[in-house]
């Protein structure tokens, strides 16, 4: 007497579904484990060092920086210059005619807040670090190297440079901390 499929010694169930077809999908799917777990180290040694997200952001304490007066401080490897703004150059600053800059942009769309302004402190010419509260504009910067001028605001004025310093992005943790980055 022959024997149904139903009844063999392979099968599992009643659809046709045999011990066969379970050790296959058992197999595939161990298999992929296998191939996902042997994959996770190779993935993950691509994230980011903690070295390399320790210099994500900086955070620098604005409490001691007097007014009129800047500090330079090191955020991903560049200089970052932050300089407390008196009066004077804010209004030196905001009284610019845009037509006249190379690079137009109004001092609000530079500083969060106007007595604060923070600015990448690499030339955009041939990147060289210009020098502070230098230069033809006051509370402005001068780049030896190659003759940029940049207002109290890091707009380029004269010289070869090609656009403003640049602005970090950056948010204000409180009244006296600002987080670079």
């Amino acid at each position: 007497m022959a024997e149904t499929p139903a009844a063999s010694a392979d099968s599992v169930g009643g659809d046709g579904e045999t011990r066969r077809d379970f050790l296959y999908i058992a197999t595939g799917a161990v298999g992929t484990v296998g191939v996902l777990a042997a994959m996770w180290p190779l993935i993950h040694q691509m994230n980011p060092s903690k070295a390399v997200l320790a210099l994500a952001s900086t955070e620098v304490d604005l409490s001691g920086i007097e007014e009129g007066e800047s500090v330079t401080v090191v955020w991903r490897g560049k200089p970052v210059f932050v300089r407390h703004r008196t009066a004077e150059e804010i209004a030196a600053a905001v009284d610019v005619d845009l037509a006249d800059l190379p690079d137009p942009q109004a001092d609000a769309e530079r500083a969060e807040k106007p007595e604060w302004l923070i600015l990448v402190g690499i030339c955009t010419h041939l990147g060289c670090v210009p020098i502070g509260n230098q230069g033809d504009f006051a509370g402005g910067w001068f780049c030896p190297c190659h003759g940029s001028h940049y207002d109290s605001s890091g707009r380029i004025r004269i010289g070869p440079a090609p656009v403003n310093l640049e602005v970090p992005d950056y948010v204000y943790l409180d009244e006296t901390t600002v987080r670079i980055g």
